[in-house]
């Protein structure tokens, strides 16, 4: 019975003195109308409002035979916070607990408090597990048995794709519910009630707009990071006696100085443009500078990786058949680390593609066979490359004549593969830069065997 009284204990220091919890903690929403983005989620009939209503997902609110809820998003999102407002509005106990410091162990014992919450003095409990992701499959496994049994309401949270993270008896049982990414808007609106509001700051000090931008650029749609931020640099001010949050205060306290960029405007496109040229130029100094400059704005790292996946193709292609492969596996470790170590893999990445050679003789082919397509130029394909595995085909001269090249020596037979209308045309067309160099070599003999030119 222990853990349930510090349990309670905690609730109440939480409830009677909410200025020593962390501003994060204090602005946390107490019903579902205070929650922060996520209207697809919130809006009236919805799953999340059913489960409220209905005590838990057992109910119509939840799918059938459904007893525990998987959250899916974002850092920042309210994960957490959706967790604890099912909780206070169901009325049970709220236990949270991370994956990244805890095991079987810890999870047994709030289940078997859970087991003599319920069984002593009828308190349900909903278990909070975040980063569930991070749990071995066994240690999922050890979840199932109350799940199973609702002897708690299980609420996990992750950041990483559920089908593919999530072992799928945990997941056949849950109800799957996806948050979005918190909008600038969402986030302005929160630092406001933040400001203004009792248990937030009370009107201690105000927040002009320069300094209200740069805590939302800092934050990049992190309610917690906005709001954490926000309680340091109000914290300094107060300490300096000053009324409001400047931009040098705010700079101070968040260790950042101010980019001059804009998201939603023309810079964004600017900086982003500037960063693929440098790379596309060769300079590696100018590439890390507006990289650099992107994440000191909050730039999304997905946006900045999906561009150097573009890049690596574009502009590289086969002059460094490694470079898309690197620009790839920057991309889904940026996926699974986020900021700030993320920084980290993008530099590798742009340092990657901006020293190695450069071709763009990947996009300059697709181009060229796009454009005779879009111009008419396709045809029928020729009858023994077409598909001869059906009854009749034969008979329709269909794969009859057919080369199978592995039967001939070298492994290219001498046939006709593109259709009539563009028959000999050309449209990869290799450099000499890089690894390109061989397939340079490779693409003419090649072509000579197909004509059956050179022995062929």
């Amino acid at each position: 019975m222990e853990p349930d009284l510090f349990t309670a204990a905690a609730e109440d220091r939480q409830e009677k003195e909410p200025a020593s919890s962390p501003l994060a903690v204090r602005m946390r929403p107490r019903t579902l109308d205070e929650v922060v983005g996520q209207r697809h989620l919130l809006k009236p009939g919805s799953p999340m409002r059913r489960l409220v209503a209905e005590g838990g997902p057992g109910g119509a609110g939840g799918r059938a035979g459904a007893s525990s809820v998987i959250l899916w998003g974002p850092p920042g999102t309210g994960k957490t916070t959706l967790a604890y407002v099912v909780s206070k509005a169901t009325d049970k106990r709220f236990v949270e607990l991370s994956a990244i410091t805890a095991g079987v162990k810890e999870v047994r014992a709030v289940i078997d408090g859970a087991r003599r919450a319920s069984g002593g003095y009828g308190k349900e409990t909903v278990l909070f597990l975040d980063e569930i992701h991070r749990f071995s499959k066994a240690q999922q496994d050890s979840l199932l048995p109350a799940v199973e049994n609702r002897w708690v309401t299980l609420i996990a949270a992750t950041t990483e794709n559920p089908y593919f993270s999530v072992i799928s008896p945990l997941l056949s049982r849950s109800l799957l519910l996806t948050l979005e990414p918190l909008t600038e808007e969402d986030v302005r609106g929160l630092l406001r009630r933040a400001l203004t509001e009792e248990r937030g700051l009370g009107g201690a000090v105000e927040l002009p707009e320069d300094a209200e931008a740069h805590l939302l650029r800092v934050a990049g749609g992190d309610a917690r990071r906005a709001l954490t931020a926000l309680e340091a640099a109000a914290g300094a001010a107060i300490a300096k006696g000053e009324p409001e949050i400047t931009l040098a205060t705010v700079e101070e306290t968040v260790d950042r100085a101010a980019v001059k960029y804009d998201r939603e405007g023309d810079q964004h496109y600017d900086v982003a443009s500037a960063l693929i040229k440098s790379i596309r130029g060769s300079d590696v100094d100018a590439a890390l500078h507006y990289l650099a400059r992107m994440i000191e704005a909050g730039e999304d790292p997905r946006f900045i990786a999906r561009r150097l996946m573009i890049s690596a193709s574009e502009d590289i292609g086969l002059a460094d058949p490694t470079a898309l492969p690197t620009a790839v596996a920057a991309a889904q470790a940026v996926a699974m680390i986020g900021f700030p170590e993320a920084a980290l893999t993008l530099s590798h990445a742009t340092i990657a593609l901006a020293l190695a050679p450069k071709s763009n003789a990947a996009t300059t082919a697709i181009s060229a066979a796009r454009a005779d397509v879009r111009a008419g130029l396709a045809g029928p394909v020729p009858a023994h490359l077409r598909d001869g595995h059906y009854q009749g085909a034969k008979k329709l001269g269909h794969a009859q004549g057919y080369v199978y090249p592995h039967d001939v020596p070298g492994g290219i037979a001498a046939q006709q593969y593109a259709p009539d209308a563009i028959h000999g045309k050309h449209y990869y067309e290799p450099t000499r830069y890089g690894a390109e160099a061989r397939y340079a070599d490779v693409v003419e003999k090649v072509r000579e065997r197909l004509r059956g030119e050179n022995g062929g």
